[in-house]
C-alpha cells in the first residue's frame, strides 16, 4: 500500500530539518535537489513562475525520496489551497499571514467538512490516487501540515494571536519582507532584524509550534539551529546554480563584482 505519511509533519517536533528553496520551476531540477538528499524542500509559487502543473510535476519528481515537499503558493487562497491538496500537497507555507483571522481560514481551507471548507472531489485528485486510497477521507485532514509565515510589522503584533490557533503546525519567519518592514531593505542580518528573528523564535517555541526560517548565511543558520528553529531552509537552488556559474566564468573572465552587502536571505 502506497505510504501517505506526511514524514515533514511528523519530525517537527522530533528532530531539525534541513531545507532547500527550489525555484526553477522544473520537475528535472526539482528531483536533482531530492537526489542530494535535504529533508525538505520548497517548490515556491509565490516567486517562482510556477502554476499548478509545474508544481504537480516538481511533487511527482520529487516523491520518490526521501525529501519532503513543502509547497508556498502565491497567496492564501482557498480556491488555490484546494488544488494544490488535490495535486498532493501535504505541506503548505502560506505567505504574509497577519491576523488570526486569516491564520484559522487557512486551518480551514485543509480540512475536509465538517471541520473545514475543502471542497471534496476526491475522484479527480491524485491525494486520493484517484479513490484508490481507502478511507482517505477519513485519514487526509490529520497527515496535511499548515505552515504560516509571518513577515510584515502587523504580522508581528499579532504573533500570540496566531501562534493560539489550532491547526497552526509552524510558523516560518520570513527575514526578506520582515527586513524591508522593519526599514532595513536587504539587509536581514542587522542587528535590530535579528533581534525580533531571535525573540520571535523564541515564542513561537514557547507556545509549542515548530519554527522555521530560511537563510543562505552559513552562520546565521546555524545560529538559528542553535536556537532550536525546527526546518531550516539554508540555500535557493537559483542562487546556488548563479553563484556557481559566475565562479566558473570568473576563473576565465574578469568579472565586475557586485558590492557586498550584509549577510543574506538567499
Amino acid at each position: 500500500m502506497l505510504d501517505t505519511t506526511n514524514y515533514f509533519k511528523k519530525k517537527l517536533k522530533t528532530e531539525q530539518q534541513i531545507g532547500m528553496w527550489v525555484g526553477l520551476a522544473n520537475g528535472y531540477c526539482a528531483e536533482i535537489a531530492a537526489n542530494a538528499g535535504f529533508d525538505w524542500l520548497l517548490i515556491d509559487g509565490e516567486h517562482a513562475p510556477n502554476d499548478v502543473r509545474s508544481i504537480l510535476e516538481q511533487l511527482q519528481a520529487i516523491a520518490p525520496y526521501p525529501s519532503q515537499a513543502v509547497v508556498r503558493p502565491v497567496t492564501g487562497d482557498v480556491h488555490l489551497i484546494k488544488q494544490l491538496l488535490d495535486i498532493g500537497a501535504q505541506t503548505l507555507l502560506i505567505p504574509m499571514i497577519e491576523t488570526a483571522e486569516q491564520a484559522e481560514l487557512m486551518v480551514k481551507a485543509t480540512r475536509y467538512p465538517p471541520e473545514g471548507i475543502r471542497g471534496v472531489g476526491a475522484a479527480l485528485a491524485r491525494a486520493s490516487r484517484w479513490n484508490n486510497l481507502p478511507n482517505y477521507l477519513d485519514t487526509a485532514d490529520e497527515e496535511i501540515c499548515v505552515l504560516v509565515q509571518i513577515e510584515s510589522k502587523k504580522g508581528l503584533e499579532n504573533i500570540d494571536a496566531i501562534l493560539a490557533v489550532d491547526g497552526i503546525d509552524g510558523v516560518f519567519i520570513g527575514p526578506a519582507d520582515l527586513s524591508a518592514a522593519l526599514g532595513y531593505r536587504g539587509h536581514p542580518g542587522h542587528p535590530d532584524v535579528q533581534k525580533i528573528i531571535v525573540d520571535s523564535i523564541a515564542k513561537i517555541r514557547q507556545a509549542g509550534k515548530a519554527a522555521g526560517i530560511l537563510s543562505a548565511d552559513e552562520a546565521l543558520a546555524r545560529t538559528y539551529l542553535e536556537l532550536g528553529t525546527a526546518f531550516v531552509a539554508v540555500g535557493v537552488d537559483t542562487s546556488l546554480l548563479m553563484k556557481s556559474m559566475t565562479q566558473l566564468l570568473g576563473k576565465f573572465k574578469r568579472l565586475e563584482q557586485p558590492t557586498a552587502q550584509g549577510p543574506s536571505v538567499y
